[in-house]
């Protein structure tokens, strides 16, 4: 059952961004402090990777925990109305974006997923530092990306 009106639930479905969104806004303002230079949204990438970064050929999604299925994630809870809706449209997130990274994969691009969880307050600077750690990894361990 849900705790919303149709018009309320409605609204609330209609503010939700698919692309520039606050944590999004978060990671790519910092990596671009720390001069790192990225590409937004391409939609030539199987998936239209949030953040492309070109020179080190890695590709970061941000994803929300409930809309990608955050295991284990408290952010992640299954809708308790209109269940078989939400079952399917989850699941098929799920393995569409599975496939999308073993595409960008065989084209030779290093995949990082952030979650929305990563991004709050208690953890973000942690987890903004262990994401430029491992682009910065990435170019360390691999011969073909260009420094």
């Amino acid at each position: 059952m849900d705790n919303h009106t149709k018009e309320i639930r409605s609204y609330n479905m209609s503010r939700i961004r698919s692309k520039n969104n606050k944590p999004e806004e978060l990671v790519r303002k910092y990596l671009f402090s720390k001069g790192f230079r990225y590409r937004k949204n391409v939609k030539a990438l199987p998936g239209c990777p949030d953040i492309v970064l070109p020179k080190y050929k890695t590709v970061i999604f941000i994803n929300g925990c409930f809309w990608h299925m955050h295991e284990g994630c408290p952010f992640f809870v299954w809708p308790k109305s209109n269940e078989e809706y939400w079952t399917k449209k989850l699941i098929r997130n799920k393995e569409r974006d599975y496939e999308n990274q073993e595409k960008l994969k065989q084209m030779g691009w290093k995949v990082i997923i952030v979650w929305e969880c990563e991004l709050k307050k208690e953890r973000l600077d942690s987890s903004l530092r262990m994401l430029c750690n491992r682009i910065k990894d990435i170019t360390v361990h691999s011969p073909e990306v260009d420094n």
